[in-house]
């Protein structure tokens, strides 16, 4: 059963933007919103994988579990998904140049 997919981008190349806007609409440049297969989808997420370059992607989806969805990533970012316990929380990780401060 299709289902809502969103997928966020920054710096991808040409062919990959052209790809996804055949399944799903760009309301935003780099945000792409559409209702698609299981299949599609891990077809499309496997596309931006290979040729992501110096990008990165975000990939939301409903997934039966705690949360209603699932987040998966690619590519160099400050912001990581870490698993707790079977929820998914973002941790972020210090940009170049700035010192870790560990906490009390």
């Amino acid at each position: 059963m299709p289902s809502m997919t969103v997928l966020s981008t920054t710096a991808i190349p040409d062919h990959v933007r052209g790809a996804l806007t055949r399944w799903m609409i760009e309301p935003t440049p780099g945000l792409y919103v559409g209702t698609l297969s299981a299949r599609v989808r891990k077809e499309l997420w496997s596309i931006v994988q290979a040729s992501i370059g110096p990008g990165a992607a975000t990939l939301i989806h409903p997934e039966p579990n705690e949360q209603g969805f699932a987040l998966h990533t690619v590519g160099d970012r400050r912001r990581v998904p870490v698993d707790f316990d079977g929820l998914t929380l973002v941790e972020f990780r210090a940009s170049e140049g700035e010192e870790e401060t560990p906490t009390p």
